[in-house]
């Protein structure tokens, strides 16, 4: 079964009536975890973007806690594992500001880790791609929070 474009999904959702839109959100919701967290969000946080960030941090702050330190294999598994679930919480979001406030803490997390990330080389460079990365989305925020988000990565350099 091929799926149907985005446009195509478009012009029949605009055919059927809000009964049919609530069944179909539902039955979409039941099938895959994803789509029920993004509905969550849409329905129950979109308003409250610092709440929902802060939920989010708590979340990244008990992930840290739990990272099996006996090994520098299992840190890097865990941190991969933070850093997807992160990801995916941004794109939820899909604001810029939020984008560059979650990443800039998940480095500062991974800054004040111990036993050091910068010991090890594949998570030196996986510090290393995340800053490079908020540098070019704080770049495209206005110009106040270029500052505000900028002296915050400036911290961060090792």
């Amino acid at each position: 079964m091929k799926a149907a474009t985005v446009s195509q999904l478009k012009k029949e959702l605009q055919h059927r009536n809000s009964d049919e839109l609530l069944a179909l959100c539902l039955r979409l919701a039941r099938f895959k975890l994803e789509n029920k967290e993004l509905l969550t969000y849409l329905l129950f946080e979109a308003d409250d973007e610092e709440g929902y960030m802060e939920t989010v941090k708590a979340q990244m702050d008990i992930q840290f806690s739990e990272i099996n330190t006996s090994s520098y294999y299992f840190i890097k598994k865990s941190v991969r594992k933070i850093l997807r679930g992160l990801r995916k919480y941004i794109r939820y979001s899909n604001k810029k500001e939020t984008e560059v406030e979650l990443l800039l803490y998940f480095c500062l997390k991974l800054n004040e880790f111990r036993p050091s990330v910068h010991r090890n080389k594949m998570l030196s460079n996986l510090y290393e791609r995340q800053l490079i990365a908020i540098k070019k989305k704080i770049s495209l925020l206005h110009e106040d929070l270029q500052y505000d988000y900028g002296q915050l990565l400036l911290e961060l350099k090792p």
